[in-house]
């Protein structure tokens, strides 16, 4: 497999900077709070950002820090996941250590039962871990939006001498109740966990916020490989690792929060700060779409040393024509992905997908438009999102009369936002020759 180089000279390991390191992804979740744009799709799925998928932040994380052997553990509908690894995500067959490979569930518990839990997907794939025989192996979700710099936590693992290493950001305490809160000492060492508690404890030295557990792990590997084991014997484990197996070990092994606040991105300005979103409800999908608008996002996308990754499609360049007064083409505060063309259509404060068409007349205004949908001409759309292929017809209106839209079949959520699910679109087939 292949090797990373941890950069920077404070590693905690002289002399030996090179270690083999294995990637899992874990990218098999139904994501139900973000129905229906996971209707026909997993959540890592999902598109992101105009040209994106969910997963490509993870994956480009990998790769930037170095990692280039990296599984990806699919599960519920995954087809379409499928499809964006095989288009974008495949290295060359010329090292046989650079490798991005699926892997779908297989079923090969002695119940022949789905993946159970986080752990229980990771044991049920042992063989690879095995044959593969990494230093380490780093365990991360596949569902969230953010960069990180892998090697920094693999540098902050060996410097520690852990087993485990859990990242961890700090969060407002009031947000506890919504996450898996960590309780470290003052050198980082994980005393406990404390799953949604209102009054979980505090980070040390801050009694404003908590550590939240971001599910991303770094393994040593004789000790994944034995608590795997062990835990899939334990009739009254639920077999994963936030819930059972990472408890258990706290303050007892030598295991660590390593903040997300400490790692630095390459290409960064100095006074930067991490970037990470739990997009796993609809109003927060939204939101973090709308922050790529602002003239100086949180999230940069344009930063050449630590590029997002993704599929790259042959798609012409984005179109604005007609300069009339009542029809132009324009776009303000917005992402427009290759192949748009407006029309004489207004785009503000949108992130439109790939072939979008805006038509003469017609406002799409705080929006999420996903490929190839099409707006007619002097329609108008507010708060909402347009799933894959959806067709806007000429002088209808989304967003404005939130009860007509429910009646219509779309779903609305409290805060208001409408979301429109994916039509089907033609597959084109070869022809056999008579």
């Amino acid at each position: 497999m292949a090797e990373i180089r941890i950069p920077g000279q404070e590693s905690a390991v002289q002399g030996n900077s090179r270690l083999r390191v294995l990637g899992i992804v874990l990218a098999g979740g139904k994501g139900t709070r973000l129905y229906p744009l996971t209707r026909e799709r997993a959540k890592p799925a999902v598109p992101f950002g105009g040209k994106y998928r969910i997963i490509d932040f993870v994956l480009s994380n990998f790769v930037n820090s170095g990692i280039y052997s990296i599984y990806v553990l699919t599960q519920f509908r995954s087809q379409s996941l499928l499809q964006h690894l095989s288009e974008g995500w495949q290295f060359g067959g010329m090292l046989k250590s650079n490798f991005i490979t699926n892997v779908p569930a297989q079923m090969r518990s002695e119940k022949e039962s789905w993946y159970q839990g986080t752990a229980d997907a990771i044991f049920q794939n042992i063989n690879l871990i095995e044959q593969s025989d990494p230093h380490f192996v780093a365990i991360f979700g596949g569902d969230h939006i953010y960069r990180m710099n892998v090697a920094s936590m693999i540098d902050f693992h060996m410097a520690n001498k852990a087993e485990v290493t859990v990242a961890a950001i700090p969060v407002p305490r009031h947000q506890a109740i919504e996450f898996g809160v960590i309780e470290a000492a003052a050198d980082g060492r994980i005393m406990a966990f404390h799953e949604k508690k209102a009054n979980a404890p505090t980070m040390p030295g801050d009694s404003s916020r908590v550590y939240a557990s971001m599910g991303n792990y770094v393994f040593s590997t004789r000790t994944l490989l034995d608590l795997l084991k062990s835990d899939a014997t334990d009739p009254n484990s639920r077999h994963d690792f936030g819930m059972d197996i990472l408890p258990k070990l706290a303050g007892t092994a030598p295991m660590y929060a390593y903040n997300f606040e400490m790692n630095r991105i390459p290409g960064e300005a100095g006074d930067s700060f991490p970037y990470w979103r739990d997009v796993g409800t609809i109003d927060a999908y939204y939101e973090a779409n709308m922050d790529l608008n602002h003239v100086k996002p949180e999230l940069n996308l344009y930063n050449r040393e630590w590029p997002v990754r993704s599929t790259g499609y042959p798609d012409p360049p984005a179109k604005f024509v007609f300069d009339e007064d009542g029809r132009r083409g324009e776009a303000l505060d917005s992402i427009v992905s290759g192949g748009c063309i407006l029309s004489g259509g207004l785009v503000k404060k949108s992130v439109l997908g790939r072939g979008v068409r805006v038509h003469t007349g017609a406002v799409v205004d705080g929006c999420v438009i996903m490929d190839n949908c099409d707006i007619g001409r002097h329609a108008k759309v507010r708060r909402a999102i347009l799933d894959k292929n959806v067709r806007i017809p000429a002088d209808a209106e989304v967003g404005y009369d939130l009860d007509a839209d429910r009646e219509r079949g779309w779903h609305v959520t409290e805060s208001g936002i409408v979301v429109i699910g994916r039509e089907y679109s033609p597959v084109p087939m070869a022809a056999m020759l008579a």
